[in-house]
């Protein structure tokens, strides 16, 4: 049985040329009818209370269950709300900056990886790391396990200046010990994909993981190459996860890209043996 979430990130809602709206994004809604949507952050463009109701509204009206964390724009931009009421208009919509999902088919839990003193960079405290870890290995063989947050674990294909979440490395490792197959983020503006298996040598009983940044649909600046407008479908069995990436061009979707990564612990398949007595 396929099963389908729909991966949005930095809508940037209030920005000049942000270009998130129910007519842009309720086709993709329509064809693909995802069980759930992700937002990783990025909502608003300066953290106001018009543009968390405005973006409230707007993903409200695709009409499916939602998680979403913060990004570093969701919050006050001015002193001193910036630190006296750092989530208020975030929680006023949402409830909470770290929200569980659970389903038959996906367990998906959010991080808020925003911290108002460091501006674009993003932390996890450890705390945060155990309550996510808690969450994940409740789950059953079925579901789809998912850890969302806003700053990115991975880095673009293009030139960024953006600096990936702290402690990567542990932020990944707690993730992956805790049994994550999916983790995704934003952050960037850049779509960037990777399997755990392309990169760390394989032992042959690690199960997969696939790190997944959509590319966002806020504004491009024309100064910066590889900021693609965008966003990610991820359609799942109980074997295979596939990532379709669509970015926008013309006033349609355009398809981009398809890829296909094997669930547990199975690569797809064995394509070269090594001749026998070599």
């Amino acid at each position: 049985m396929l099963t389908r979430i729909l991966h949005l990130s930095d809508l940037h809602i209030g920005a000049p040329k942000a270009v998130a709206s129910d007519w842009m994004l309720a086709p993709i809604v329509e064809r693909f009818d995802p069980e759930l949507v992700i937002v990783s952050g990025d909502l608003c463009h300066r953290g106001t209370a018009e543009q968390h109701a405005t973006a409230a509204g707007l993903l409200r009206e695709l009409a499916r269950p939602l998680l979403v964390v913060p990004g570093n724009h969701d919050i006050p931009y001015t002193f001193p709300a910036r630190f006296s009421r750092t989530f208020a208009e975030f929680e006023r919509n949402w409830e909470t900056t770290e929200p569980v999902y659970r389903s038959e088919r996906i367990l998906a839990v959010g991080l808020n990886s925003v911290r108002p003193w460091r501006n674009q960079a993003g932390r996890l405290r450890d705390a945060q790391l155990v309550r996510a870890a808690e969450v994940l290995r409740t789950a059953d063989g079925a579901q789809l396990r998912v850890a969302a947050l806003h700053h990115h674990v991975i880095g673009a294909p293009w030139r960024s200046r953006k600096r990936p979440v702290a402690r990567r490395n542990d932020v990944l490792a707690s993730l992956v010990d805790a049994g994550a197959e999916l983790i995704v983020a934003g952050h960037i503006h850049q779509s960037t994909v990777a399997e755990r298996r392309e990169f760390e040598i394989a032992t042959g009983d690690e199960r997969a993981v696939t790190v997944s940044i959509a590319p966002g649909l806020g504004q491009p600046r024309p100064h910066r190459r590889g900021e693609a407008r965008g966003l990610h479908v991820y359609e799942f069995d109980e074997s295979h996860l596939r990532i379709h990436t669509y970015t926008w061009r013309n006033g349609g979707w355009a398809l981009t890209a398809e890829r296909v990564f094997a669930r547990g612990v199975e690569p797809l398949r064995l394509a070269v043996r090594r001749p026998e007595g070599t």
